[in-house]
This record gives structure tokens, C-alpha cells and sequence, in this order.
């Protein structure tokens, strides 16, 4: 009834709305959330499928995923804004890294697409659990190891997909992995952060404005050759 009080009053309403207070059960919370998630097309080559569901293109890619307690469902714009990138930008063999793996969806993709060697990375040790029992679960090998651990290999294919912040904090890191004439996707980044980015990342890597969806963008890159 107090926090009401002070929410009413910061509302400026004159009085306490009615309410009434019960207690909610105790639930598999992430279970819960998890069960709201339906299949996904990304493409008509792509798609990301639940655990629990059957996919329903069977001729397709089909990536089934169980998320766990890391980000990458495959429904958030920007999740589908570096699928689609990796769609067109993979090629038979390639190396790639995802940097911030979450739930491991963005090296899964890229490992059944076609590319060769792939390493997932990520802060949260959780993110690299799940994204290796995805991994099983998708027969799929990838390297997953914690972003901690140095890395020493340059990569054909870059994607990383998290947050304007930490993508220009981490911009000589993450750039440095880039091989020449090599392409990078990064996302996570609003459209009006984009300029942010853009400028973080120029003594590096030229970037420029791939794709939008619903207010979300994709950066795009290539390292010249020399």
C-alpha cells in the first residue's frame, strides 16, 4: 500500500487506485517464458525451432534451440538481423566467431550453414553452457570457451551481436579478430546509437548501416586487405 501511495502520487493521481493483493505460486519461471516461444523463419533456408516444437520446414536448416537461462531465442530483431547476415555471408569453410554467444544461436547457424572452424564466446559461464548443450543438441561442432581465456586467431567472419557500450569498449579487441579483407555484422545497437558505434570503430574497421528492424540495426564492415 505505501509503494502504491508513492506511485500514485509521483502519477500525480489524487488517490490510491483500487487494488487487491494475492499471492502468485511458485513456478518454473524460465520454463514458463520458454513455453511462449513458437518456431521461427528467418529464411526459407533458416529456421530456429523450440526444443518443444516439431519444425514445421523439415527440408530447411532447422537450429533447435533451448535458450536456458542465456539471451538468443531467435526472436529479437536483432538475433534475426545477424542470421540473415550470416545467411548471405557464410561460405563453405570459413572461420567464424560469435562474440557474445548467449544461447549459442549465431555459431549453431553458422556451423550448419557451411562454415568451418566456429568459436562461440561469452562473459557468462551459463551463456557457454547452454550454448554447448545446444550444440549437442544440433550435432553441431563449435568451440565455446569464456571470453576471458586470450584468443590468438583471426576469423573470416565476425558477428557480434550485444550492446552499444560494450561493442565500442570492446572495439580494438573484437576488430583485432577480424582478418584482413575479412567482414564483420555487428548488432544490438539502436538506430540512433548508430553513429556512436560508427565512430568507435572507424580507426579500425569502416562501418555502415546494413539492415533495420523495428527500431534495431546491423552494422556491417569488411577489413581492407591491407
Amino acid at each position: 500500500a505505501k509503494a502504491l501511495a508513492t506511485a500514485s502520487a509521483a502519477a500525480g493521481l489524487a488517490a490510491v487506485p483500487p487494488f487487491t493483493i494475492e499471492e502468485v505460486e511458485e513456478q518454473n519461471w524460465v520454463q514458463l517464458t520458454q513455453s511462449q516461444f513458437d518456431p521461427i523463419r528467418i529464411t526459407d533456408r533458416l529456421w530456429i525451432v523450440p526444443s518443444w516444437h516439431t519444425a514445421p520446414e523439415p527440408s530447411a536448416i532447422n537450429i533447435e534451440l533451448d535458450p536456458g537461462m542465456a539471451f538468443g531465442t531467435g526472436s529479437h530483431p536483432t538475433t534475426q538481423l545477424c542470421l540473415e547476415w550470416l545467411c548471405d555471408n557464410i561460405t563453405p569453410g570459413c572461420s567464424v566467431l560469435d562474440y557474445g554467444c548467449g544461447s549459442g544461436i549465431l555459431a549453431i547457424a553458422a556451423a550448419k550453414l557451411g562454415a568451418g572452424e566456429v568459436l562461440g564466446i561469452d562473459i557468462d559461464e551459463k551463456a557457454v553452457e547452454a550454448a554447448r548443450d545446444n550444440a549437442g543438441r544440433n550435432a553441431t561442432s563449435i568451440r565455446l570457451q569464456h571470453s576471458g581465456v586470450p584468443l590468438g586467431d583471426c576469423f573470416d567472419i565476425v558477428v557480434a551481436n550485444i550492446l552499444t557500450n560494450p561493442l565500442c569498449v570492446l572495439a580494438p579487441a573484437i576488430a583485432a579478430r577480424v582478418a584482413p579483407g575479412a567482414r564483420v555484422a555487428l548488432s544490438g545497437v539502436l538506430e540512433t546509437q548508430a553513429a556512436q558505434v560508427i565512430e568507435a570503430w572507424a580507426p579500425f574497421i569502416a562501418l555502415q548501416v546494413g539492415a533495420t528492424h523495428e527500431g534495431w540495426i546491423r552494422l556491417e564492415g569488411q577489413r581492407p586487405t591491407a
